[in-house]
């Protein structure tokens, strides 16, 4: 009898891996302060990832443990809490010998000039990918002392249905949905990738199932045509049959908002993200699995579709 858990399973990537996974394993444990059922089978399981007790626990018995957890965009809270989470799942998962999925971002590669691939280099320029640096490095040192069997599932910016957390999710299509006019930040006339959730999901899940897919690093499957701004909103108005006029937000006055709301203060360190090309690279993947990504039409179009219900 098998077990899999997915540790943080209440945000996007933890459901969407629960959806994949469900059917392939005998029991499927979700983990999280406030457990959600996915799937008619699923065990839940409440707890908080820094409590090294209730981590323990959640593992107990597991075969594989998804980490999928998102914490609150915070640099403090992200100080504090992701080596603390990273040491209690690498500790639990030894204990247990129980095989780990890292589901990661970009935000340690920094700026990249050209395509980010597995290859790129560690060069974070901001506080929130030092941290992101700190604890990939600490999961793969001990991958490479052979303590844990572990790899690394690596996503751009992500969008998608039931994803409200996406920053075009929340500037593009929550607006169009409004009959309100959709904004972008920073840059419209740079390419920009981005993931889509239902795609992230099963990757990272067929990850976990491949024993040779483990001591790695892996970028999840990414349409390589990544549009810019101005193509983004052109087609996400087009599912709406909304007109294709759109704000942009200039860094200046992004910086000025952040004076009075706290999130968006907490994302000026990124704002590089959005003022140059952003491109990422998934060759690896799909070579190695033959599975590929969803178009930006095709993804475009379901986003928008789900938001209308």
């Amino acid at each position: 009898m098998s077990t899999y858990v997915i540790l943080g399973s209440g945000g996007v990537i933890g459901r969407n891996v629960a959806k994949s996974l469900a059917g392939d394993i005998t029991i499927l444990r979700l983990f999280s302060r406030i457990p959600v059922q996915v799937n008619p089978s699923d065990e839940l399981m409440k707890g908080d990832l820094t409590i090294e007790s209730n981590v323990i626990d959640a593992v107990k018995g597991a075969e594989v443990a998804y980490l999928t957890a998102g914490l609150r965009y915070e640099t403090k809270v992200w100080k504090n809490e992701w080596p603390l989470i990273m040491k209690n799942v690498i500790d639990a998962c030894k204990k247990e010998n129980c095989k780990l999925v890292f589901f990661d971002n970009v935000y340690l590669y920094g700026k990249v000039n050209g395509r980010m691939t597995e290859e790129s280099s560690i060069n974070p320029c901001s506080v929130k990918g030092e941290i992101r640096a700190e604890i990939a490095e600490m999961l793969m040192k001990e991958v490479r002392h052979g303590n844990v069997t572990a790899l690394i599932a690596r996503s751009a910016d992500f969008y998608g249905p039931d994803t409200p957390l996406s920053f075009v999710n929340v500037t593009v299509f929550d607006k169009l949905s409004k009959g309100k006019k959709p904004m972008w930040l920073i840059n419209d006339k740079v390419k920009h990738s981005f993931t889509y959730t239902p795609d992230a999901g099963k990757a990272t899940a067929l990850l976990g199932n491949t024993e040779s897919a483990y001591s790695q690093v892996w970028h999840l499957p990414t349409d390589p045509m990544a549009l810019n701004g101005e193509q983004f909103i052109k087609l996400a108005a087009s599912s709406y049959g909304a007109g294709n006029k759109y704000k942009v937000l200039s860094k200046g006055m992004v910086k000025f908002v952040g004076i009075f709301n706290k999130a968006l203060k907490e994302n000026n360190e990124m704002l590089y993200q959005n003022e140059f090309e952003y491109l990422f690279d998934s060759t690896k993947f799909v070579k190695a699995f033959g599975m590929e990504s969803t178009s930006y039409g095709a993804g475009i179009k379901a986003t928008a579709e789900s938001m209308k219900r």
